[in-house]
């Protein structure tokens, strides 16, 4: 029988309340998760452990390593599949982590849910029964690190949070699931080009890359600050197709001079950056011909992990280029 690994690491799907009216709060481990779910059984023989438990606004890359290196234990044990319970606050995050660093063919499939287990119409059992069917089914393998709610499977590389509240809170905008979930069966709906090689995990610590969005008006005094601390990258959530004020170009070319990567990606939810539609002052353009790095179709939120990645395993400035580019794409 197919034998799944399940990795519980707190989030909404995990908590409760012991009084009506309070506020969810950690409370369920990954056997009760087990218990709470019928179905399971049918799909798999899955064995339970706690890797954390906490609201994953609290997660750190250190943690995601940690998962990491069990996975890969548990794979190398002879699992057929990871399913990783987790909170949807910052699941795209961890998801694309892992997905970074994942080389196996076997998937990782995380979920999480909305509705904590004391809410009427709690979706966490649903969404893991879909998650197990998923890490279980023969078309996932080969697809990395994949995101199960609400009965649609999105690639790591795609997914993001688009609601703070609704039931169908992830999206991957631009293309759509890869999958879906129907009579405990995994559907693909179209087939991912080939998985890039994976990359080294890097030492432990946080994450040493600042996120800054480019507002209205930005005379670039944020901007400024942040470069004074010595960081070696930063991103920037640029507005339209990857644009910046005249005043914060002037500092990222600053910055590139100084032997800090910069990269820029766009604010909007979907279409990404462009490299030639504009030429002004702060335009995509201007910005590569001051040395900055454009994010593609990857979020600001995703270049940024990406970046602290490579910056973390000593890749030099083409090599940085290249990956950048290619995970855009």
């Amino acid at each position: 029988m197919t034998h799944l690994a399940l990795g519980a690491m707190g989030g909404t799907i995990a908590m409760s309340t012991s009084t009506p009216g309070e506020g969810a709060v950690p409370a369920l481990s990954a056997s009760d998760l087990l218990e709470l779910t019928p179905g399971l059984a049918d799909v798999a023989e899955i064995s339970a452990e706690q890797l954390t438990n906490v609201p994953s606004a609290s997660l750190t890359l250190d943690d995601v390593l940690r998962v990491h290196a069990w996975a890969d234990a548990r794979v190398r044990a002879g699992v057929d599949g990871i399913v990783v319970t987790h909170g949807t606050d910052t699941l795209e995050e961890t998801a694309y982590l892992l997905d970074l660093l994942w080389g196996h063919d076997v998937p990782i499939v995380v979920t999480g849910a909305m509705r904590s287990a004391a809410m009427a119409g709690a979706e966490g059992p649903a969404n893991l029964l879909a998650a197990a069917v998923t890490a279980a089914s023969a078309d996932a393998r080969g697809l990395g690190v994949l995101a199960c709610l609400n009965d649609t499977v999105h690639l790591a590389a795609r997914v993001t949070k688009v609601s703070s509240t609704a039931l169908e809170t992830f999206e991957s905008p631009g293309t759509g699931p890869v999958g879906v979930v129907v009579e405990d069966r995994y559907w693909p709906s179209w087939t991912p080009v080939d998985r890039l090689p994976a990359l080294v995990a890097p030492p432990d610590g946080r994450v040493a890359v600042p996120l800054l969005e480019s507002p209205f008006d930005d005379d670039g005094s944020v901007l400024r600050a942040v470069l004074a601390t010595g960081v070696r990258g930063v991103v920037l959530a640029g507005t339209g197709v990857g644009h910046v004020s005249g005043e914060a170009a002037e500092l990222v070319s600053a910055a590139i001079d100084d032997g800090v990567t910069v990269v820029v990606a766009s604010r909007t939810l979907r279409g990404g950056t462009t490299t030639r539609l504009y030429g002004f002052p702060g335009s995509e353009q201007d910005l590569i011909a001051r040395g900055a790095l454009m994010a593609g179709r990857l979020s600001a939120r995703k270049a940024r992990l990406l970046l602290h990645l490579l910056l973390a395993g000593g890749a030099d400035p083409a090599t940085i280029a290249d990956e950048i580019a290619a995970r855009g794409r």
